[in-house]
């Protein structure tokens, strides 16, 4: 990805190879274009930033439309913002959703142990009946790994 730029400033983005040649119809490139041939037409390569971590319930990464000048690189960077209510509570729904699927999953898996022909374990009972509960926990619905129950 590259970025065009004129006086400083941000001219195009994105810039390609394609907005090279139309912009310079009567010059030959190369198949392939060097980053210093880019670069003696005011075109830069653009770099990404680390993007820096933040709570995914509550919060999301906004990527900035065009590069800034970071270090000497032209780079696209990374904004926390913050969820509206809304937005978390769609968030929790849908985390719900799946951990009640993999609830479910969990005890399908366990499922044979059910049957009238078959003698269930009270460690299996206790299991099944903490995976039935898994949606009373003080964590629900964003369950860490160790909020899970174990299976015997």
């Amino acid at each position: 990805m590259y970025v065009k730029i004129v006086d400083g400033a941000v001219d195009t983005y994105p810039y390609t190879v394609a907005n090279l040649r139309e912009e310079n119809p009567n010059t030959s490139f190369n198949k392939s274009i060097s980053d210093e041939e880019f670069a003696s037409y005011g075109v830069l390569p653009v770099t990404y930033a680390d993007p820096p971590s933040y709570t995914q319930r509550t919060q999301y990464l906004s990527q900035d439309e065009t590069p800034s000048l970071v270090d000497g690189a032209w780079t696209i960077t990374f904004t926390v913002m913050t969820k509206t209510s809304e937005q978390i509570a769609e968030y929790d729904t849908a985390i719900a959703s799946n951990n009640r699927g993999e609830r479910d999953f969990k005890l399908g898996q366990t499922d044979f142990y059910a049957l009238s022909d078959v003698t269930m374990s009270s460690e299996m009972t206790t299991y099944r009946q903490a995976l039935r509960d898994i949606t009373t926990h003080e964590n629900w619905p964003n369950l860490e790994d160790a909020d899970w129950p174990t299976k015997p």
